[in-house]
């Protein structure tokens, strides 16, 4: 499997994203976070399976929860650049890509 990262942007949308669903049911937080950590497995194995959203990167729908992971695959390694809720505005992420 590819290593991985977060972009700062990314691990804070996890975590706000995280604990909104704490905060709605016990334990609904934690099944958010597994699930996500379960896409960036999914992402890990096959990089390229996922729907490309732009030129060289890609998004993966996270079961059971209305999210999607941005990504990249770069030098090797898989780039988390969001994790957004697919209600918003999309393309939000856009200015994380800094090549």
């Amino acid at each position: 499997m590819k290593a991985y990262g977060f972009h700062p942007e990314a691990r804070e949308e996890l975590r706000e994203a995280a604990f909104y669903y704490e905060s709605q049911r016990t334990g609904l937080g934690r099944r958010f976070a597994l699930a996500v950590l379960d896409a960036v497995r999914r992402i890990r194995v096959n990089p390229s399976l996922y729907r490309e959203v732009e030129p060289r990167i890609r998004q993966c729908r996270v079961l059971r929860f209305p999210y999607g992971l941005i990504y990249r695959n770069r030098s090797g390694r898989v780039e988390i650049l969001a994790v957004m809720h697919l209600g918003r505005k999309p393309r939000y992420w856009r200015d994380r890509k800094g090549e």
